[in-house]
């Protein structure tokens, strides 16, 4: 993926939390954090393997694993506003890479919401290190990327994006990190049409909590769909080219996150389809697949499917 040298960046979308200071308590509680489970590093994929949640209500779930994380920080875009200027910027440097895919995505939905006659809010993803306070609660790192409703912001630790490939096997890539951010503002595309609200906190191979996943990847192909094409406030789209192998290694990635995958590969190896929360690795493919090849959000109706692959 290759993102056009001439085209403008917003780095007004990123909030740079990194180098603050730590403090604090408490687990994520409050709110549903949503998409967090199916992709945190090891150590807490294990954690959410055994509490049945896969991000959702950890503080209900009588494990205190994630106590004692890091406080709120204070936001300091200073380095991003004077690195991230344009596309050429995002070519040679992997933070404006970031800043780009989220201005590409949020671009791309700010426009497909004004074609249905509705408005699409424009929102952060806020970089961190080590643990961050949200209006969901604290988190650590090893929560892996996520969305949270109650403040409508995106988190992440840019240091998943290595885990990905050390831990979990995954090929990465640009695009497939694309991937992982057009998911999450999946979530933020449920939030504003209300699908999360409707969708209860329950496990298993056919949950909502499962379909409402499933939806988020098929959102997320959707937009690897228009990326080419999505003109950016300049008037440009700010990513040229995307190839198949970009494409094979979010699908990659894709597989290297289902329930089935981490259950068998980073937990006790045994696969128990009551504790589901995110889709297997198949169902993760097919549903992003979908978004990729149809370019068309209707056609992300999880919630509507019999069969989910």
């Amino acid at each position: 993926m290759r993102f056009d040298d001439d085209a403008g960046l917003d780095t007004s979308e990123v909030s740079d939390l990194r180098g603050g200071d730590g403090g604090g308590g408490g687990g994520i509680g409050g709110r549903v954090a949503l998409g967090g489970g199916g992709l945190g590093v090891i150590g807490v994929v294990i954690y959410l393997v055994l509490s049945h949640l896969g991000g959702i209500h950890p503080s209900t779930s009588g494990v205190s694993g994630l106590s004692g994380l890091g406080s709120g920080r204070q936001v300091n875009n200073t380095a991003l506003s004077q690195q991230c200027h344009t596309g050429a910027d995002a070519n040679r440097n992997h933070d404006c890479a970031v800043v780009a895919m989220i201005n590409s995505i949020q671009d791309y939905w700010t426009d497909q919401f004004a074609r249905s006659g509705k408005t699409y809010r424009k929102v952060t993803t806020d970089f961190f290190n080590g643990g961050v306070r949200t209006g969901c609660g604290n988190a650590t790192s090893d929560t892996g990327p996520f969305y949270c409703p109650a403040d409508s912001q995106v988190y992440i630790d840019l240091s998943f994006f290595s885990e990905l490939r050390t831990r979990f096997g995954a090929q990465g890539g640009t695009f497939s990190e694309a991937y992982v951010l057009a998911h999450e503002y999946g979530h933020h595309v449920q939030n504003l049409l209300g699908t999360s609200s409707r969708v209860g906190s329950g496990t298993g191979p056919t949950s909502g909590s499962v379909r409402l996943e499933l939806q988020a990847d098929c959102y997320a192909g959707v937009w690897g769909k228009h990326a080419t094409t999505t003109p950016s406030a300049s008037g440009k789209p700010l990513i040229t080219d995307v190839t198949q192998d970009d494409i094979n290694r979010a699908l990659d990635t894709a597989s290297r996150i289902g329930d089935d995958y981490i259950q068998r590969n980073l937990g006790n190896g045994r696969v128990d389809t009551s504790t589901f929360t995110h889709g297997t690795s198949a169902q993760r493919q097919k549903w992003y697949n979908t978004g990729y090849t149809t370019g068309d959000p209707a056609r992300c109706d999880t919630f509507g499917a019999r069969d989910l692959g």
